[in-house]
């Protein structure tokens, strides 16, 4: 294991790098690795075109053949507002810079709008794999509401070049029921046309919260949430990385099991992201968690995520705003600092 990682992760190295699962054993879960495709997605229903693509992904970038993704998402323009998000580095209102960002960074693909993609799509779609987000919520209407609509369409991103395609679903939200809808027929025709499939599996509503804990990332809320992202077929599912767990009890809805609290999961986060995994048909569909919004200690928190995100059987990180909201180089920075740890043959699955 790196020094510089250990160094990184200070008071919480052993916490986390000696941490044995004894909850749901690796030996049960489908490990990312440089035979995924095959090993994988081979005996699924998955076509030709979709396995090439995701073949491609995994062949990308810094991460090249390991199994391991690493992408850099930029669609906060209409999720946060441009404003709100290039405001820190003006720069990033070019959708060029977004793009050789990913590219210097040694990303696997970028993840952003049809408007990004489409207006470098010519340049830029042979040299780093696309991924179109096809819906937002857009913070424009007064007062705001909180709905996923779709911006682009799957034609539009096949046309464009792209290997793959990403949505959100706010699980939990009134407009939750449309939402899988409109995704999942997306998702199969996405899948028909050889494209690969990327779910943001979020949770959203207020009644979450309760008692002044957010069970917005409860492993086991978040875990059937990742569930549902691959019953309609999800490659890959985004996930903010568990922090707790017990909201099923704790809200005082749907159904759970006592087991999930006492023999599937503890209070330590790898072995609340091993449940995250776990839901995502034991890692059939790869477990990516996002990076968070940029503020202090950004370096340490990415890699403290990617260190749990691994060593709990996922398939890697996808981070935004702590990379995009610093100047280029320090961005770049980040985004190899969170790879160090996929490619640190010392860090292992607990």
């Amino acid at each position: 294991m790196s020094t510089n990682i250990d160094k990184i992760l200070g008071k919480d190295a052993d916490f986390l790098l000696n941490h044995s699962c004894e909850t749901i054993s690796k030996k049960q879960i489908h490990l990312p690795g440089p035979d995924f495709v095959d090993r994988v997605l081979g005996p699924s229903d998955r076509n030709p075109i979709v396995l090439r693509n995701m073949q491609t992904l995994f062949n990308s970038g810094r991460l090249g053949r390991t199994g391991y993704v690493s992408i850099l998402p930029v669609d906060q323009g209409i999720e946060h507002t441009a404003g709100a998000s290039f405001a820190p580095n003006p720069i990033y209102f070019d959708p060029a810079n977004i793009v050789e960002l990913a590219m210097e960074g040694g990303c696997n693909a970028v993840a952003s709008t049809l408007g990004v993609l489409g207006s470098i799509s010519r340049k830029y779609a042979h040299k780093i794999p696309f991924l179109l987000k096809l819906n937002h919520n857009e913070l424009l209407t007064y007062p705001n509401k909180f709905d996923q609509i779709m911006f682009a369409s799957i034609d539009q991103a096949f046309e464009m070049g792209c290997i793959a395609v990403g949505a959100t679903i706010y699980f939990g939200s009134p407009e939750s029921n449309r939402q899988i809808q409109e995704i999942t027929e997306a998702f199969e025709y996405a899948h028909e046309l050889g494209m690969v499939t990327v779910l943001w599996a979020y949770l959203r509503n207020s009644d979450f919260k309760k008692d002044g804990k957010d069970y917005h990332v409860s492993a086991d809320v978040t875990g059937q949430a990742n569930h549902l992202a691959s019953t309609i077929q999800a490659d890959i599912v985004k996930q903010k990385q568990a922090e707790n767990n017990g909201g099923f009890k704790a809200i005082n809805f749907a159904k759970t099991h006592d087991k999930v609290y006492s023999e599937l999961s503890s209070d330590h986060p790898i072995d609340l992201t091993r449940y995250q995994v776990a839901n995502c048909l034991m890692g059939r569909a790869g477990l990516i968690n996002s990076g968070g919004a940029s503020g202090d200690n950004d370096l340490a928190q990415a890699v403290k995520t990617a260190v749990i995100n691994k060593r709990a059987g996922g398939m890697g990180m996808i981070s935004g705003r702590k990379a995009f909201q610093k100047p280029m180089k320090e961005g770049v920075s980040l985004l190899n600092a969170i790879q160090d740890v996929y490619l640190d043959t010392g860090i292992t699955i607990a």
